[in-house]
């Protein structure tokens, strides 16, 4: 698929729960400080994401008309170690594409819930999550049948205009409540830093629901994003490592920060709204109207949904590192969408801890791992500004480093297209 694509893919799953639900529940546990934490943050795992996204291209493999990588894979490639590589992809696929698939359903359940709760009780239709459940499940399937490129066509379509919508719902939001701006940035410094938040332990939960939902909402360091990413048919690795970086860039200074101005513009003192996607929805109805409630809940069915195909990409990654067995596959693909229905109607607070273990546990891994492998991302990096500082297109051959072993998909066949429009923009230059 294209770097467009896979950047879109990346999206989907980056752009979901911890964007809106989870900057709010952020904000209800440690205050608005935590944002600030989230802005930190970012400034460091953009660097992970970018070293393991061009780690991921580097030792990406062939797999029928695609590409596949990711950790599992320079794991392998990488440190040589296959059998942990296995463990990481069986780890991964539980974590991702089951416990964050039925955590983004369990979002949309919510996010439905609340819209019809501006209509009726909600409590007066036990039946919608199981009807909800029933849905998403059938449409899921009929999606993860039809294969990655039917991914990434969904994926493609869905993205901008759910990221388009919500950021223009938030900058309306912002321009009605302008005289709030200055209020509202003086706060969320204040409950990151000011003496009196220390004393009170109000930092320390600032920094630790900044970081964790920081995480959780950009992926970058978590090993997510470079399954997809070295999908991508790029001319040198480092092109989608800059790409994935610009997502974690977009998905936190953008999304989430919006998501903060939505919420403190309602309620300076987040602790009296509601926890979650819950605080969203009171803060839109309270700035613009019961409407408003349910054109966020149609946001956040598109914004899970295609989280879920995210996810799915991500664990099918992993699936194809163990094996190619297409039986496997099949039974990967009826779990993805059992646990769509599971997570539907399961409580949010399990769905919230059963991600939230599994998360740590990833990371942690994953970041060991590429700051092992950080040296050779570097390397890459070097290898690039020095042909684009030659006004070329950079375009790497696993022949500019020899020593770098288990490289399989970077020959000059692989690049051949490349190679031929770099030759013909050069030849009508002359």
């Amino acid at each position: 698929m294209s770097a467009f694509q896979a950047f879109l893919i990346s999206a989907a799953a980056r752009v979901g729960t911890g964007n809106v639900s989870g900057v709010a529940g952020a904000f209800f546990i440690g205050g608005p400080g935590a944002v600030v934490w989230m802005w930190i943050m970012c400034l460091f795992t953009s660097a992970a994401s970018f070293i393991e996204s061009t780690l991921a291209q580097l030792y990406k493999v062939r797999a029928e008309d695609t590409y596949k990588g990711g950790p599992a894979f320079y794991i392998h490639r990488g440190l040589g170690t296959r059998g942990f590589g296995a463990f990481f992809a069986l780890l991964f696929i539980f974590c991702f594409a089951l416990a964050f698939t039925s955590l983004q359903a369990n979002t949309i359940t919510d996010a439905v819930s609340g819209a019809v709760g501006t209509f009726t009780d909600p409590a007066g239709l036990p039946w919608l999550p199981f009807l909800l459940g029933i849905v998403l499940a059938l449409v899921t399937a009929g999606i993860v049948i039809g294969g990655m490129r039917r991914v990434a066509n969904v994926a493609q379509s869905m993205v901008p205009i759910m990221a388009v919508v919500y950021l223009l719902v938030g900058l309306i939001v912002i321009g009605m409540n302008v005289g709030e701006v200055p209020r509202v940035f003086g706060q969320m410094f204040e409950g990151a830093f000011s003496p009196q938040a220390a004393v009170g332990g109000g930092i320390g939960a600032a920094i630790v629901n900044g970081v964790q939902r920081g995480m959780l909402s950009n992926e970058a360091g978590m090993g997510s994003v470079p399954n997809v990413a070295a999908t991508a048919s790029v001319s040198h690795p480092v092109k989608q490592g800059l790409v994935q970086t610009l997502g974690v860039y977009f998905d936190t200074l953008l999304v989430c920060t919006i998501t903060a101005f939505i919420v403190l513009v309602a309620f300076p003192d987040p602790s009296t709204g509601g926890e979650g996607l819950v605080m969203v929805q009171e803060s839109l109805t309270a700035s613009l109207g019961a409407w408003s409630a349910v054109l966020l809940g149609v946001i956040m069915l598109l914004l899970a949904f295609t989280s879920v195909l995210g996810n799915y990409s991500y664990g099918e990654a992993n699936v194809h590192f163990l094996t190619a067995k297409r039986g496997w596959h099949l039974t990967f693909g009826v779990s993805v969408v059992a646990m769509v229905f599971i997570g539907s109607v399961i409580s949010v607070e399990l769905a919230w801890s059963i991600a939230g273990v599994t998360m740590v546990v990833i990371a942690l891994i994953n970041l060991v791992v590429i700051t092992i492998l950080a040296p050779t991302a570097m390397r890459l990096l070097r290898d690039y500004r020095a042909k684009a500082a030659k006004g070329e297109d950079p375009i790497f051959l696993s022949s500019d480093m020899p020593d770098l072993a288990n490289v399989d998909t970077w020959a000059p066949e692989d690049v051949s297209d490349y190679v031929d429009i770099r030759d013909r923009a050069s030849t009508d230059g002359s």
